[in-house]
């Protein structure tokens, strides 16, 4: 699977800089650097430096000079590869970049494909897959929990505790093959109940992995919320108001909103997702009924729903809308929102200041158009979340195929410990384990496909 072949690519973001990185890979990375690099002290060369290193110069194709560069030198397997590594830092000048990188092409190198680094880092031991994808999430990350996320398990936590899982199971998992060997004399060498407490500990890990994935999912790609509620009671407005910008068409008409609008907003270093729905009302407009429908489909989608409501209306429809909105969530955060509480009777506030709250839900009194106790709104989202400081060792799922993976290895440790109980043959026991440990095995990359790793690969910038 791996290409021997010397690779580069520009590894800073395009564009014009102060600076650009140039990163080459590969046998002959020292060789073709060489070949274009010249120091102010004569006769040096690359290959007869030491790792780690750092050297001034320029870069000449032939007599004429392109640049003045500073070149960093990484000699395997101690590089981010494993392999040979040149990093030629020069001016940011497109042109300058453009120069260098067809320069090293022409004396043998080719192109980097997206994460080919990072691809061969892992090819070659470097790091396992699971971290190789946090190279991704590292470099998108877009706040202080994400970045801390991927950090983490950049640096081996999660694929750790798999891999520490995966040998223990693997050695009881060959006991019981064992037994299949001698199975007309009726022997056992994996013992029973050990094997029930393993797997009954390695299920209640993998359920914590798997129920963490909506926590890692939102930190990752923004917290989802949903604002919903009926025609003209200001939805559009807070939209606008949340997002600082004029976002959504605000209208006194009714239905102005007909599908979903969506945007993500960094708030306090968390990122929440809005979705802003159609105006839930009873209409004949098709048109409208497909942006209703939409509407009721994004409540099952949020960690939060924005119930917005218009004060200055009476109160009996409000605690209506509340009931049927209560019927249609399941453990979703509801924020009830009284919007326009600057015109609003306060006899109609005090009505719904009475209304009893369930454990998930909580109440605030605004007035979106003037941003009126916004803030107050903004602290109950983000204390709906629960997002304590995330520590070093916290394990948090955020990729889909982690979780993808962990569920269908908790689903095969389930039928290990249900066999176990009912006391079914070693050559079905075995084949569960087996099973599970397939899975476990594709997180971390001991079991894959090149199919997996194009996928997975081709998700990442040039240059990394």
């Amino acid at each position: 699977m791996l290409d021997q072949k010397t690779i580069c690519a520009i590894s800073t973001p395009p564009g014009i800089g102060g600076i650009a990185v140039i990163r080459v890979s590969g046998k002959e990375a020292i060789a073709v650097a060489d070949k274009v690099y010249k120091s102010p002290v004569a006769g040096k060369k690359l290959a007869d430096q030491k790792a780690n290193t750092l050297h001034f110069g320029v870069v000449q194709a032939g007599d004429t000079l392109i640049d003045e560069v500073v070149v960093g030198l990484f000699k395997a397997p101690h590089s981010f590869t494993g392999e040979d590594i040149v990093e030629i830092s020069c001016h940011g000048s497109l042109y300058i970049q453009q120069q260098i990188l067809q320069l090293l092409i022409s004396l043998g190198a080719r192109m980097a494909r997206p994460g080919e680094f990072t691809q061969r880092a892992f090819l070659n031991g470097k790091m396992d897959l699971s971290q190789a994808e946090a190279v991704a999430d590292l470099i998108a990350s877009a706040n202080g929990a994400a970045h801390k996320m991927a950090l983490n398990q950049m640096r081996g936590g999660f694929s750790n505790e798999i891999k520490q899982l995966r040998g223990e199971l693997l050695r009881f998992a060959a006991l019981v093959e064992l037994e299949l060997d001698f199975a007309e004399e009726d022997v056992e060498f994996a013992d029973r109940n050990s094997l029930i407490e393993l797997s009954t500990r390695i299920a209640n890990l993998l359920q914590k992995l798997t129920e963490s994935f909506r926590l890692g999912n939102a930190i990752k790609n923004g917290v989802p919320v949903a604002i919903i509620g009926e025609t003209n009671v200001g939805k559009s407005t807070l939209l606008n108001a949340l997002l600082n910008e004029d976002k959504a068409i605000v209208s006194d008409i009714h239905g102005t909103t007909r599908d979903v609008i969506e945007d993500v907003v960094n708030i306090g270093g968390t990122l929440f997702r809005f979705s802003d729905t159609a105006g839930i009302r009873d209409t004949e407009d098709v048109i409208e009924t497909m942006g209703i429908e939409r509407s009721y489909l994004q409540l099952d989608k949020a960690e939060i729903v924005l119930l917005v409501t218009d004060l200055s209306r009476s109160v009996e429809p409000i605690l209506d809308r509340i009931q049927k909105i209560r019927e249609k969530i399941k453990d979703q955060h509801l924020i009830i929102i009284a919007n326009k509480v600057d015109i609003a009777p306060e006899e109609t506030r005090s009505q719904l200041s009475r209304f009893p709250l369930l454990p998930n839900e909580s109440l605030v009194f605004i007035a979106a158009k003037n941003r009126a106790n916004l803030g107050q709104l903004i602290q109950i989202m983000t204390n709906s979340l629960s997002l304590s400081p995330l520590a070093p060792e916290d394990i948090i799922v955020s990729n889909v195929r982690h979780y993808e993976a962990l569920s269908l290895a908790l689903n095969a440790i389930r039928l290990v410990i249900n066999g176990l109980h009912s006391g079914i043959s070693g050559d079905f026991l075995a084949q569960d384990i087996r099973e599970c440990l397939h899975y476990l095995g594709e997180i971390t990359g001991e079991i894959t496909t090149d199919e997996t790793l194009g996928y997975i690969f081709k998700n990442f910038c040039i240059g990394k």
